[in-house]
C-alpha cells in the first residue's frame, strides 16, 4: 500500500531539499540549519555601495528609457495599506491599476494591487478579467508580532477571499535574537498554508541593521520556500534602498547557482520617482540578468510612483511635461 502524501508536507520537503542543496552536505533540517547560514558569506559594504554609485551613473538611450518606464508599470504592485482604506478607495485604485492613463490604451496595466486581507474580496471583484493580480499582506503585518496560528489563519483567509499572492512579514525579533530556526519554521508553515499561491517574504531590511543580516535573512527566506523576497513594509525608515536591493539580488543570484531555484525580488517603500525605478532596473539587469526583467520575477511595491512614471513617459514621447493634475490620484 502506497503512503499518502499530505498536502502540507510538500513545502517542508522542498525546504529540506533547498537547505541540503545550499549546504552541500545534505541531512535533516535540524542538522542543516547551521550549515545553511554557515555558508552565507559576509557582505563587502564598500564594494556594494561603490557598485551602486557606478550603476546609478549608467547612461540610457531614449528608446531604452521609454521601454524601461513601461516595464516599470507592468512590474508595479500598486499599494494601499492604510487604516482609512475603504471599499470605495480600493475600487478607485483598481481602476487606476487597470487603466493607469484613461484614454491611452498603449499604457499597460500594473502587475497587482496590494491591500489588507479584509479588502481582498473587494479588489478581486473590481479586477475580474483584467489580468491584474491581488496581493494581500498577512501574518500580522507590519510588525509580525502575533501568534503563529493567527498568522497562518490570516494567510488562509486572504487566499480564501481570492488573493493571488501573499506578502508575509518575518519575525524580526526572533531573527535579531539569533533564533533563526523559528523564522525558518514560520516561513515554511506559511508556505504550506499558501499552497500554490505565490509567497513574498518581507524582511523589513530597515530593522535588520546590517548588510550581513540582510544577506542572511534573504538566504533563510529563500531556503524556507519564498517565491519572492521583499525589502520592506513601507512602514519603517529606511525602506527600500539600492544598496540593500543589490545585497538581496546577489543573494538571489548565488542561491540559484547553488540550488537551481529562481526567486523573485520586490523592493518596496520609498520608491517615488521614475529615475529611481530605472536605476533599480539597471541594478537587476546587471546583477541577475535579463531573466528577471519581467513581472514574474521582479516587482516594485509603490503607492506614489505610478504618476511620476506616467509623466516621464509623456515627456519621452512629446518632449513636454504634463501637469500632475492631469493624472488621476493614486
Amino acid at each position: 500500500m502506497t503512503a499518502t502524501r499530505h498536502p502540507d508536507s510538500l513545502a517542508r520537503e522542498r525546504a529540506n531539499e533547498l537547505v541540503a542543496a545550499w549546504d552541500g552536505r545534505g541531512g535533516g533540517l535540524g542538522h542543516s540549519i547551521g550549515g545553511l547560514l554557515g555558508r552565507v558569506s559576509t557582505v563587502d559594504q564598500v564594494g556594494v555601495e561603490s557598485r551602486v554609485e557606478a550603476l546609478k551613473k549608467r547612461s540610457i538611450k531614449k528608446a531604452s528609457k521609454l521601454w524601461a518606464l513601461e516595464l516599470a508599470i507592468r512590474m508595479m504592485d500598486l499599494t494601499t495599506l492604510e487604516g482609512k482604506d475603504t471599499p470605495g478607495k480600493i475600487r478607485a485604485l483598481c481602476q487606476k491599476a487597470m487603466r493607469p492613463q484613461p484614454g491611452d490604451a498603449t499604457i499597460p496595466h500594473v502587475a497587482a494591487i496590494c491591500v489588507y486581507p479584509a479588502l481582498v474580496a473587494e479588489a478581486k471583484d473590481a479586477l475580474k478579467g483584467s489580468g491584474v493580480k491581488v496581493a494581500s499582506v498577512a501574518t500580522g503585518f507590519p510588525s509580525g508580532q502575533t501568534f503563529r496560528d493567527l498568522k497562518l489563519a490570516e494567510a488562509r483567509a486572504a487566499i480564501d477571499a481570492g488573493a493571488d499572492e501573499i506578502d508575509m512579514v518575518i519575525d524580526r525579533g526572533a531573527f535579531l535574537a539569533g533564533d533563526y530556526a523559528t523564522v525558518f519554521e514560520e516561513i515554511v508553515q506559511v508556505k504550506e498554508a499558501c499552497g500554490d499561491t505565490h509567497l513574498k517574504v518581507i524582511l523589513e531590511t530597515g530593522e535588520l541593521e546590517t548588510y550581513d543580516n540582510v544577506r542572511r535573512a534573504s538566504v533563510l527566506a529563500m531556503a524556507a520556500g519564498a517565491d519572492f523576497i521583499k525589502t520592506s513594509t513601507g512602514k519603517v525608515t529606511p525602506a527600500a534602498t539600492l544598496p540593500v536591493t543589490l545585497v538581496m539580488l546577489e543573494a538571489i543570484r548565488d542561491f540559484e547557482r547553488a540550488t537551481g531555484r529562481q526567486v523573485g525580488m520586490k523592493p518596496a517603500g520609498g520608491i517615488r520617482v521614475a529615475k529611481e525605478a530605472i536605476q533599480y532596473l539597471v541594478l537587476v539587469y546587471e546583477t541577475v540578468g535579463p531573466r528577471w526583467m519581467t513581472p514574474d520575477w521582479f516587482r516594485f511595491g509603490a503607492s506614489s510612483l505610478l504618476n511620476d512614471v506616467l509623466m516621464q513617459i509623456e515627456f519621452q514621447r512629446s518632449g513636454r511635461y504634463q501637469d500632475p493634475d492631469d493624472f488621476t490620484l493614486d
